[in-house]
């Protein structure tokens, strides 16, 4: 018995090993990564106010109502800009962390489902920069009342910019989370084509939410969510006819 008690002792005590490596190595691959944007900072918050900027009227520009706001808004950007570059390696430290543990089939569908997480968010990301905000910013300063100077604080911009990329990126892996739903068995494609009229009254509840209070982003939410309801079926449906049977071998 105390040889047993030994054994799991030592395995755990292994495992926790490997979990501080892992989380040494993910922080400093996002220390690097960080490093690395630092310099170019102020660049970033330009090419972030950019959407803004080209929609402003001539002469308007961001202004900085903080002292401290122009050293700490764009250092904030390089933060989360870092955090978005390291990703890919954070999650692969995450991944070799588990993967030892997992099933071959697990192991099969797990990665998949990682590598398809990260592109949607990605995607989500450049849909939200490339379009929505151009799109809400020529809203925004069209409905402008007459007399009033729109001049936004720069961090005000950020928090208002960066919660949008998270709404969007997060948004985009709605078919992930459903494939998901189906492989662990508490819904089926069939129930989610049912519900699709309670899904899509959803995700525009959704939308008003966790967007800011335009119309414009709400909708520009709302209607690739429901695109995305609609190839999540699609995926889970395809993934749960070739999934094979559980306990397929240990990896």
């Amino acid at each position: 018995m105390s040889a047993e008690t030994d054994s799991g002792e030592s395995q755990l005590f292994d495992h926790l090993l490997e979990l501080r490596a892992r989380i040494i190595r993910g922080l400093v691959g996002f220390g690097v990564a960080l490093l690395a944007l630092l310099p170019f900072a102020n660049r970033l918050y330009a090419l972030l106010a950019q959407p803004l900027i080209d929609k402003l009227p001539e002469g308007a520009h961001l202004i900085a109502v903080e002292v401290a706001s122009p050293f700490f808004a764009p250092l904030k950007l390089a933060f989360f800009a870092a955090l978005v570059v390291s990703m890919p390696w954070l999650l692969y430290q995450a991944w070799a962390f588990v993967a030892p543990g997992l099933y071959r089939r697990e192991k099969r569908l797990a990665l998949p489902l990682l590598a398809t997480s990260l592109l949607l968010f990605y995607t989500g990301c450049a849909f939200a920069f490339f379009v929505v905000l151009p799109s809400v910013f020529s809203f925004l300063t069209a409905v402008t009342p007459e007399g009033v100077a729109m001049m936004t604080d720069i961090n005000a911009y950020l928090d208002f910019v960066l919660v949008i990329f998270l709404a969007f990126g997060i948004s985009f892996e709605l078919p992930v989370a459903l494939v998901i739903l189906v492989l662990l068995g508490w819904v089926t494609p069939a129930q989610l084509r049912e519900s699709r009229g309670y899904a899509i009254v959803g995700i525009f509840v959704l939308a008003a939410v966790i967007t800011p209070p335009d119309v414009i982003s709400q909708l520009m939410l709302a209607i690739p969510m429901c695109l995305l309801y609609e190839a999540g079926i699609l995926a889970a449906r395809a993934v749960s006819r070739r999934a094979p049977a559980a306990g397929d071998g240990s990896g």
